[in-house]
């Protein structure tokens, strides 16, 4: 209710402004409890106990700002960044864009935040508190060597992050994509694995690993293979697309990533892809276009035992977390299923 009150006065702000009002709002919240973690919505992925499958994308707390506010809200989880080691100003302003009557979003902020330092410092301020929150690492554009960038982001966040998710599938840092062609993967996943053992011998994160909607089946079948061969504790499918459905209003044709309604039939499409492609072998997190608990479902029973939301709360609100949680109790009932486990893949 309070934002459906607030959204005209939001929606007349820049978006990026709009954004850092949201992210400050949060942050002045009195601390709210984590969700219990145990209950019908909980799930175990990659040795971890999530109390429900819907968590936050990254990119909404590029900093680590809010983390524990957000879980505070139901989400079952919070990914923050992404972070890379260097702080980084990003791309030319503006760089942020609503498509209102596409209830989507074109971004492309280009890996802007603060540095590592100053996420780690938040990170390990909160350790302790209940609720899990991944990491979402990347490398800095000007970089010699990304891969090793990489390394480093593992090296110093595998001690305070749930889990380390690498994304190499934003469109927004010129070459980055590349790092998916199935040579340069493998290179880097070993650089990460091997950061993250070192820094943490005894207990290490899991690894995620995000990629691109825009993939060729060729990709696909590669990163499969080497998710699988790795032994990833899951993949993010997807990040935001650069290609161009029909779009209706006057923003469409800028540059960047498009994310939010038009991504959801791609989204879903690659989860299907990669469900396959894997033989149900490795995790998935569903993410694109998700903006209820009737998507999230069908995430669900396509293959994804988590799913993330970012820019549907541009336009429905932080709350809208915990009303998909809600509906998607609903819905495991309706269709006979006794837990969230059950329903994954099941379409």
């Amino acid at each position: 209710m309070l934002f459906s009150l607030l959204k005209p006065a939001l929606f007349a702000l820049d978006p990026e402004n709009a954004h850092r009002l949201a992210v400050r709002a949060l942050a002045a919240l009195p601390p709210r409890p984590a969700p219990p973690p145990e209950g019908p919505l909980a799930i175990t992925l990659a040795g971890l106990s999530f109390p429900n499958p819907v968590g936050v994308a990254a990119g909404f707390d590029k900093d680590a700002e809010v983390p524990d506010a957000l879980i505070g809200l139901g989400f079952g989880f919070a990914e923050v960044g992404s972070i890379t080691p260097l702080p980084q100003a990003g791309n030319p302003r503006p760089r942020l864009f609503r498509l209102v009557e596409d209830q989507a979003v074109i971004n492309r902020m280009g890996f802007n935040n603060a540095g590592a330092a100053a996420a780690l410092a938040r990170l390990q301020a909160r350790a302790g508190r209940p609720g899990i929150v991944g990491v979402n690492i990347g490398a800095n554009k000007d970089s010699p060597d990304r891969i090793a960038d990489y390394g480093e982001m593992a090296r110093m966040m595998a001690p305070v992050a749930s889990y380390l998710c690498v994304n190499v599938s934003s469109p927004n840092t010129p070459g980055l994509r590349a790092l998916q062609d199935e040579g340069a993967l493998a290179g880097l996943i070993d650089a990460v694995i091997a950061a993250r053992d070192a820094a943490t011998p005894s207990a290490p994160p899991p690894v995620f690993l995000k990629v691109a909607p825009d993939l060729e089946p060729a990709d696909i079948d590669a990163i499969a293979r080497i998710a699988i061969d790795k032994r990833l504790g899951a993949l993010v499918v997807a990040n935001t697309t650069v290609s161009r459905p029909a779009l209706r209003s006057r923003q469409a044709g800028e540059a960047g990533g498009l994310s939010g309604a038009p991504l959801r039939t791609l989204a879903t499409q690659r989860l299907r892809d990669f469900r396959k492609a894997t033989g149900g072998a490795v995790p998935l997190v569903g993410v694109g276009g998700i903006a209820s608990a009737e998507h999230a479902w069908e995430r669900i029973r396509a293959g994804a035992s988590l799913v993330q939301l970012y820019s549907a709360m541009v336009y429905h609100g932080p709350g809208l977390g915990a009303r998909i949680v809600r509906g998607l109790e609903r819905l495991m009932r309706r269709d006979g299923f006794a837990s969230i486990a059950e329903a994954v893949g099941s379409a």
